[in-house]
């Protein structure tokens, strides 16, 4: 038996899309029982009926231990604290890829190296930028070329807090894929580039006040913001209250604003914003995520 956790993360972050990731103090702690034959799931003690091809866990594991050269019986997996919601932007379908991926690896002893595991993940997604600060921790900047994976952390100053913003709708990754243009303008790639690449530089020199002006975008904001009521005015708001910076986490409907951690009064103030809104939105202040999975002794 084994149990791992794992981190939530939110993905593109602006200007980086499909590029940067980081890893978020929200949760999913899995426990995976080897058994001698079939498939048991359970969500917090409940059985979520699932066909295998579509058991991200299962899934998982069976990569690992297909990639090792290990038979296997069954397994019973419990999803026994779930705290990353679904279709929100927050990297659940990762937690569920690298969450079965390290389980497997740590009941087979430890056969894989953490870059066969990150390439085994991003096969699964199709992208690195959620798998890789599940996995790895911290803020990621990730590229994949010829199945081969390779990121470098970003730092992150210690002052920078990340509040995160769930509404009570839905937006999946293929409707938010959806809206998407297929070109775009040189204009708009020379946008993001260069401010995806100031974002990191100034994340890097700790030049907080810098992030407002570089964490806009043209490839994706514009039209994933148009799936998520209330986008303009929850943004107006949180720079009102005296937020960082602001964007869409992943594909939506989560929003996520940088915070300095002295600012004592954002939550509250956001709060009362998100409160009168048509929609039920929570909202919760949390830090960064460094460590990345791990297994829960």
């Amino acid at each position: 038996m084994v149990r791992v956790k794992v981190p939530a993360t939110t993905a593109n972050m602006g200007p980086g899309f499909d590029a940067l990731g980081m890893a978020l103090s929200i949760y999913n702690y899995i426990e995976v029982i080897p058994t001698d034959e079939g498939v048991e799931t359970l969500v917090e003690s409940e059985n979520l009926h699932l066909e295998l091809e579509e058991n991200l866990i299962y899934q998982a594991i069976k990569r690992v231990y297909d990639k090792v050269g290990e038979s296997f019986g069954g397994f019973k997996i419990h999803v026994y604290k779930c705290d990353v919601p679904m279709s929100r932007g927050l990297g659940s379908s990762a937690t569920c890829i690298v969450g079965g991926i390290l389980a497997a690896n740590e009941l087979l002893g430890g056969k894989l190296s953490e870059q066969e595991m990150l390439e085994i993940a991003n096969s699964m997604e199709g992208h690195p930028d959620n798998v890789a600060p599940a996995l790895l921790g911290g803020m990621v900047a990730s590229v994949q070329e010829d199945g081969k994976v390779y990121y470098s952390k970003v730092s992150v100053p210690s002052e920078v807090l990340c509040a995160v913003m769930v509404p009570n709708f839905k937006v999946s990754t293929n409707e938010a894929r959806g809206v998407l243009p297929t070109s775009y303008s040189r204009e708009d790639c020379v946008f993001n580039i260069s401010r995806a690449s100031l974002f990191i530089s100034a994340l890097h020199n700790g030049e907080i006040d810098t992030l407002r002006h570089v964490v806009q975008d043209r490839i994706h904001e514009p039209y994933r913001g148009k799936l998520i009521p209330n986008i303009d005015e929850v943004f107006q708001a949180s720079k009102d209250a005296g937020g960082l910076c602001e964007f869409i986490s992943g594909s939506g409907s989560t929003l996520l604003a940088f915070v300095h951690r002295d600012n004592s009064e954002y939550l509250e103030n956001m709060k009362s914003v998100l409160g009168k809104l048509d929609n039920e939105w929570t909202i919760q202040i949390v830090s960064p995520n460094f460590e990345g999975a791990s297994v829960v002794k």
